[in-house]
C-alpha cells in the first residue's frame, strides 16, 4: 500500500499544475489524505538518521503540500475557541497514550508516539515526536522535526520546520536528548543522541560546533552524540573591527547510555558559564 501511495503522490506532484491529467480529483484527495493518515500514525516518517547520514522521504513532503492544494479554509469551533485553518487538529489522545495539557495543540499529520506530554506547545503537520518525549511549555516543534524518543524540550524551544524544497533536510533530534529552555534549532541542523543544549542556544546548519578541549571545529550544525552544547563566540576580523560570531561549544563529553544527571550537568554548565 505504501509503495502504490508513494507512486500517486509522485505522480501527481510531476502534474501539480494539473492534477486532473493523471487522476481525478476525488482520487487525488484520497491518495494525499491516505498518506496523512500514515503520517498522522507513525507508520511512516519523513525522514530518518541511518547511520551517520539522514535520508529524506521526498514523496511524503510532497503529499503535504498537495494537501494544502486541495484543502480549503474551514472554520471550527471549540468551546469558546475559534479556529481557520486548512488541516484540521489531531484527535484520539487517548487512544494514542498522549498527554495534552490546555493549550497544547497539534495538526492533523503530526506523529506524537505513546508516552508523550504536550504543555502548553504546538507540534506542526508532518513532525514526529517520539515516545516518552516532553514538549514544554510555549514549545514549538515544527513541520517535519523529527524528535527522538525520551528527549526534553524545555520552555520555549523553538524547533525549526520545513516544506520546501521537498528534499530539504528537517530538524533531527536524537533520542534521550536535553534541548535547554528558549534553544532555537533551525535550517537543518541535528542534534545527537544523549545530546545536552544549554540555554538559549542557537543552532543552524551553518553555525560552527567547537570542541572546548582541542578548538577545533568538529562540524557545521551537527552537535554530536552524548556531548554538552553550550552558546559561545569566536572572534572574526572584519573591515569595521574584531566580532564575536556565535558557535556552538562542546564543553563536556557523556558517556553513551549515560542519563543525565541535573546536579552534573548545572555543575557542569556553571562552569562553562551557561546554566539549563
Amino acid at each position: 500500500m505504501v509503495s502504490d501511495l508513494e507512486e500517486q503522490i509522485n505522480k501527481l506532484w510531476e502534474h501539480r499544475d494539473d492534477m486532473s491529467a493523471v487522476m481525478s480529483e476525488a482520487e487525488a484527495a484520497a491518495a494525499v489524505r491516505a498518506t496523512i493518515d500514515l503520517l498522522d500514525r507513525g507508520e511512516v516518517r519523513v525522514a530518518e538518521r541511518v547511520g551517520d547520514d539522514v535520508v529524506v522521504h521526498t514523496w511524503l513532503k510532497q503529499a503535504i503540500l498537495l494537501l494544502f492544494k486541495l484543502t480549503h479554509m474551514e472554520t471550527t469551533e471549540l468551546g469558546p475557541f475559534e479556529y481557520r485553518d486548512k488541516i484540521p487538529l489531531k484527535q484520539h489522545y487517548e487512544a494514542a497514550g498522549v498527554r495534552v495539557v490546555p493549550g497544547a495543540s497539534a495538526r492533523w499529520g503530526a506523529h506524537l508516539a505513546p508516552g508523550v506530554i504536550m504543555m502548553p506547545s504546538y507540534v506542526n503537520i508532518g513532525a514526529h515526536v517520539g515516545a516518552d518525549t516532553m514538549v514544554d511549555t510555549w514549545a514549538t516543534v515544527g513541520s517535519c522535526a523529527q524528535i527522538g524518543e525520551r528527549v526534553h524540550l524545555a520552555g520555549g524551544v523553538g524547533i525549526g520546520g520545513v516544506l520546501e524544497p521537498p528534499e530539504a533536510q528537517p530538524i533531527m533530534v536524537g533520542d534521550d536528548a536535553f534541548i535547554g529552555s528558549r534553544c532555537m534549532i533551525v535550517g537543518g541542523a541535528r542534534v545527537g543522541n544523549g545530546a545536552v543544549l544549554g540555554a538559549g542556544l542557537i543552532l543552524s546548519g551553518t553555525i560552527p560546533v567547537i570542541d572546548a578541549e582541542t578548538g577545533d571545529e568538529i562540524s557545521r550544525g551537527i552537535v554530536p552524540d552524548w556531548s554538552v552544547v553550550v552558546s559561545a563566540t569566536r572572534p572574526r576580523s572584519f573591515p569595521g573591527g574584531e566580532f564575536g560570531m556565535p558557535c556552538a561549544l562542546v564543553i563536556k563529553r557523556l558517556t553513551p547510555g549515560e542519563r543525565h544527571d541535573k546536579t552534573a550537568l548545572n555543575d557542569a554548565l556553571r562552569e562553562s558559564g551557561a546554566t539549563t
